[in-house]
């Protein structure tokens, strides 16, 4: 289908909102926010807002139309506050990831280094899944540690951190894991431990209250996408996550047994596990709580309305009665 829908200036564009039903009383404040982060970035964020109906498919299946009209009583106010919600929980977000990131790398390299300072390159200290080659003559490929390792070198090549370029310049570049894993990125790292052997990979995890590499592996991508999500300034807020962080089976992690309650809002999609996650892995890290504190007290300030509670980020209701959020 071809794109006709021609360009609007911002006044135009605020019009189209009241023409969609959401209520303006200032109309410069609007082209403010327009101007500042533009007409699909807000329009993202009212998205909730939206009506909708209901209607039997063909195949007599009932299902839920969302409309281009927005509920009564939606206002600029609301996208606004949202917005703001939002920004503060990727902030949040980005410090809690960089503090897990920074002690995986630590554990990585500190169990890989054991063995050998040069574990990354031996062969015998990863799983055969990482270290086999693809020998099929139709497509024919390196196996992931020889791939991981042009990736690394390239990020090193490319550092000008003060210790990279002392192993550059006395070392030939030859780096041991323990200081290689300092520059890795959480994507890089969470593709090493994923080779790492189980009883090594397991120690890892142990050290960060995760009792399986399985599900260690799985938060490990889970908190690189909400990481890169928030880096990138995309929206936390109602994100249907791609990459969800697997919920303990009850019993093996108390503290996250709420996850699998009958009725978790959004079960294992919702924002709200991988900010349980990354309250919990900090447990093993920093003896204060004050993350999973300040946290709470963003979650406590969620701009409720007629058409939002804090559920729809996944939050469980009597979420402040949990151990989790508490001091």
């Amino acid at each position: 289908m071809e794109y006709t829908k021609r360009w609007l200036p911002l006044e135009a564009q605020v019009e189209r909102l009241a023409q969609r039903g959401l209520e303006v009383d200032d109309s410069a404040r609007a082209v403010g926010l327009l101007q500042s982060i533009g007409y699909y970035r807000v329009t993202g964020y009212l998205y909730p807002f939206l009506e909708s109906d209901e209607y039997v498919d063909d195949e007599g299946h009932t299902k839920t139309r969302v409309l281009d009209k927005y509920r009564p009583g939606t206002e600029l106010h609301h996208a606004e506050s949202i917005i703001d919600f939002d920004r503060q929980l990727r902030l949040l977000v980005m410090d809690g990831v960089e503090r897990i990131e920074v002690a995986v790398r630590m554990r990585t390299g500190y169990v890989l280094g054991r063995a050998s300072a040069f574990a990354h390159e031996d062969p015998a200290c990863f799983d055969d899944s990482f270290t086999r080659a693809n020998t099929d003559s139709r497509d024919p490929q390196p196996s992931k540690q020889v791939a991981w390792l042009e990736r690394v070198k390239a990020r090193r090549e490319s550092s000008d951190e003060q210790f990279v370029v002392h192993f550059r310049e006395k070392y030939d570049d030859h780096m041991p894991v323990w200081a290689l894993t300092e520059l890795l990125e959480l994507g890089h790292l969470s593709n090493l431990y994923r080779g790492m052997l189980q009883k090594d990979a397991e120690e890892v995890a142990l050290a960060f209250g995760v009792p399986k590499k399985k599900m260690m592996i799985s938060w490990l991508a889970s908190l690189n996408y909400v990481r890169n999500a928030a880096a990138h300034h995309a929206r936390l807020f109602n994100r249907k996550l791609q990459n969800a962080p697997s919920r303990p089976a009850v019993g093996s992690v108390p503290l996250l047994d709420h996850l699998r309650a009958p009725g978790a809002p959004k079960e294992d999609f919702g924002t709200y596990n991988a900010l349980a996650i990354i309250a919990y892995m900090l447990r093993s890290i920093e003896a204060e709580r004050s993350w999973a504190l300040r946290l709470a007290g963003l979650l406590r300030t969620f701009p409720t309305s007629h058409a939002l509670s804090i559920q729809s980020i996944g939050v469980p209701q009597g979420w402040e009665t949990l151990e989790l959020w508490r001091e």
